[in-house]
């Protein structure tokens, strides 16, 4: 069956309600109306039945709806049974359709804290999720083991996503031999932050900039003005290496690059100073490095900050089963839709408000 509508990629998802009982409600009727519900500014099942309530008559145009709008306490407990690795893998197969071919996409992979919502009632939930800076659209999440941290979870989120031909970017928890391992098997190129917990490799890198002599071109100066500052970022590359002694033991490595930042604040005597390191398998200038480098931060402004801001996922109190991790890939979906609606110049929430008041800007969002 040929996709074309959103709803149609969730539509083979698994149903677990038992068949010996009398389901009254279709499954893929009530992601639809969450789906719409949270683009239109819901942020709790209750909304979502209360939004449902309000355009039931609009929702029946389009959605089966057999015994009209389902309450709450249903939408809750199915929604909450969805296998969430099924689920992401729909949602990760309707982001693909949206990509068009574009070249050198740059993924940035990052974790988030859902701070109100708990695994068993005990320690909170955390997301790794992956962010395409050219498509500008979340590419996929992966929820953190309740005894691990992120770096078993970015193995399993790069494995789950097409990044042939990609550029991915890590922070210093994802500086790991195995990371950089993994994705060179899956033909892409990293870029990663180097912090002391590869205290040698770091040490290294700084004696290389310390004693080597860079080449002509391969040093980048990149002024940023805004926010009451002037921002001074200069970008050096080394791939002839002298001093780092085992680079064999990171797949492909072939560039180190070092980041000096200096910004002067308007209104301050003081000047903020900081020196980052990265190591990458890319042979790139530093004007390309610098564009990269840069782009990692989109993850931080246009995804985490947008979920907390303009969707409110910090204070999410969803604790039963998968409802937290399933509904923060909702407003993943409704953050994608409404990103990419270019005809309203409005920020995240007014689009949602707007959707909610206009349906024929609604069906815009969703593609209809």
């Amino acid at each position: 069956m040929s996709k074309t509508r959103i709803i149609d990629f969730f539509s083979d998802i698994t149903d677990f309600r038992s068949p010996f009982r009398n389901k009254r409600h279709e499954l893929i009727d009530i992601i639809a109306i969450a789906i719409c519900a949270v683009i239109c500014g819901a942020d709790s099942w209750e909304e979502v039945e209360e939004y449902a309530k309000v355009k039931v008559d609009w929702l029946t145009s389009f959605l089966a709806l057999p015994n009209g709008i389902p309450s709450h306490d249903t939408i809750n407990r199915v929604m909450s049974s969805i296998c969430p690795n099924e689920f992401e893998s729909c949602f990760r197969e309707w982001v693909t359709s949206l990509i068009l071919p574009t070249g050198e996409e740059i993924i940035s992979i990052d974790g988030k804290t859902i701070c109100g919502a708990k695994i068993n009632g005990k320690s909170n939930i955390h997301m790794v999720s992956a962010w395409a800076s050219l498509s500008n659209l979340v590419l996929g999440q992966v929820k953190v083991n309740e005894k691990s941290n992120e770096i078993t979870a970015i193995p399993n989120l790069i494995e789950k996503l097409a990044i042939d031909g990609c550029v991915i970017t890590i922070d210093a928890m994802g500086c790991q031999r195995s990371i950089a391992d993994l994705i060179i098997a899956r033909k892409g190129n990293y870029v990663l932050a180097l912090k002391e917990n590869q205290a040698q490799l770091l040490e290294e890198v700084k004696d290389e900039f310390l004693f080597s002599k860079p080449s002509i071109n391969t040093e980048s100066i990149y002024l940023d003005f805004g926010h009451g500052r002037i921002e001074t970022r200069t970008c050096t590359v080394i791939t002839d290496f002298q001093h780092i002694t085992n680079s064999g033991n990171w797949k492909d490595l072939t560039s180190v690059i070092r980041i000096e930042s200096i910004r002067d604040f308007k209104n301050m005597e003081e000047i903020e100073k900081s020196t980052r390191y990265y190591i990458s398998s890319l042979n790139h200038s530093p004007e390309q490095f610098q564009r990269i480098i840069r782009s990692h931060w989109a993850i931080e402004n246009k995804l985490h900050w947008s979920l907390d801001v303009a969707f409110s996922e910090d204070l999410d109190r969803k604790r039963v089963n998968h409802a937290a991790q399933n509904f923060s890939l909702i407003n993943k979906i409704a953050l994608n839709l409404t990103k990419n609606e270019t005809t309203c110049k409005l920020g995240i929430k007014s689009k949602r408000k707007i959707a909610g008041w206009n349906e024929a800007y609604l069906l815009k969002i969703l593609g209809f």
